[in-house]
């Protein structure tokens, strides 16, 4: 091991190629699992400060990435080897149709690298979410729908990311007790969003440490250490083609939608409800911006007028009210 690795690993780095896996989701007719590749990637967060140096430096952690691409990935499935190629980013998206469908629930697979001989961990376990057939499903925002971020504001956001960490950041106040009551009878949550796979592990924590539903996330491109103060800020449009994603997949599935008006939820989930109207119950948009007041219930009447369920709120306890008037909770 040279110098420099002792010093990388010394900060909390590994130096070894790995994988990172995220939650897989399946049920209709396929299942499917993703992840990334990486030559350098941080290690588990295993302690949190509330000093803003030791943020700032777990922070820059994150994006302190160096992605291998075309590395083959593989599982197996029932006998049958899944298999992949990385992207360039490392990115790679593992899909197959088993010959029968499992029963709902959480199963663990363990993905690997095929040909990476010099990294004892080159195999790591994911799980595949499976869900029950439920009342409905929830897809959701993440940045100032329930975790207070400041989207609008690039300096305000940035303070926030670097000097709080997953478990310093706050939710809004009563958001904890709406995603919990509108996941009750297992009814699933998909979380998609336009921060960054850098940030998996940290919005992961932040929901198991705030006690909301955990889920299967969606996320952005992978970010090198040179783009981070461009966290967060792009790749708006493709947002709606990860959500028709989850709509495809569960075409018997009705949903609602979670957003805020910081940036382009609304006029994104008015593009969903006009292709997949008959998919989509209600439509939740947290007030964030008052100078987007005007226009977000321009969109918000266009989506009321084809009979869309709609709650335009400033306090989560509006959006409990409404959930309740329509039979949601």
């Amino acid at each position: 091991m040279t110098a420099w690795n002792k010093i990388l690993q010394w900060l909390g780095m590994e130096t070894r190629p790995h994988i990172r896996v995220y939650n897989g989701f399946g049920g209709a007719e396929y299942l499917e699992i993703f992840g990334h590749v990486l030559a350098l990637g941080p290690r588990p967060v295993t302690r949190y400060s509330r000093f803003f140096l030791v943020n700032m430096f777990a922070l820059l952690r994150l994006f302190w990435v160096r992605p291998m691409a075309g590395i083959k990935v593989m599982l197996e499935w029932d006998g049958i080897a899944v298999t992949a190629i990385t992207e360039k980013d490392g990115f790679f998206h593992l899909q197959w149709q088993p010959a029968r469908m499992v029963e709902a629930g959480i199963y663990n697979v363990q993905v690997r690298m095929v040909g990476v001989v010099d990294s004892p961990v080159s195999e790591t376990t994911g799980v595949v979410i499976i869900p029950h057939h439920t009342q409905f499903g929830c897809i959701s925002d993440i940045d100032d729908t329930f975790l207070v971020s400041h989207s609008a504001k690039i300096v305000k956001r940035l303070q926030v990311l670097f000097t709080r960490n997953a478990r310093t950041r706050k939710p809004f106040e009563g958001v904890v007790r709406h995603y919990q009551l509108l996941s009750h009878s297992n009814n699933p949550f998909f979380y998609v969003s336009s921060s960054e796979w850098n940030l998996y592990a940290y919005i992961k924590e932040f929901i198991r440490f705030n006690g909301l539903p955990d889920g299967v996330f969606l996320l952005n491109q992978l970010k090198p250490l040179r783009q981070l103060l461009k966290s967060g800020q792009n790749k708006h449009k493709t947002k709606f083609t990860r959500i028709t994603r989850i709509l495809k997949h569960y075409p018997d599935m009705r949903f609602i939608l979670l957003g805020d008006d910081t940036q382009e939820d609304p006029n994104i989930y008015k593009a969903l409800v006009d292709h997949f109207g008959t998919q989509i119950i209600a439509v939740y948009l947290r007030k964030v911006r008052n100078s987007k007041a005007i226009a977000t219930r321009e969109v918000v009447q266009a989506m009321q007028d084809k009979g869309i369920a709609l709650c335009y709120f400033e306090h989560s306890e509006e959006g409990i009210d409404h959930s309740r008037r329509i039979g949601l909770i």
